[in-house]
């Protein structure tokens, strides 16, 4: 069967900022970057909560984004110089 996405255009990803989400829908995105992202914290051990309102503040302050991949339907979250 043809792929019928095969000639399109590769879109690039959309911004998507975090106050437009609903608190459910941002503290899902936020636990699903944090679960999968493997930082190593060094010495410290912290719980989901406070990695969780770590990475908010790093969104309230914009050092933080929340991008949508149209290409993959993908949402992600990009931390420090990316996020720019």
């Amino acid at each position: 069967m043809p792929n019928l996405y095969q000639d399109e255009t590769p879109q690039e990803p959309i911004a998507i900022p975090h106050a437009e989400l609903s608190a459910d829908a941002l503290r899902g995105v936020i636990e699903a970057f944090v679960l999968r992202e493997g930082t190593d914290y060094g010495d410290h051990q912290f719980s989901l909560e406070q990695k969780v309102n770590h990475v908010l503040r790093q969104l309230e302050r914009n050092e933080a984004q929340i991008m949508f991949d149209p290409n993959s339907e993908t949402i992600d979250i990009v931390v420090g110089r990316r996020a720019k």
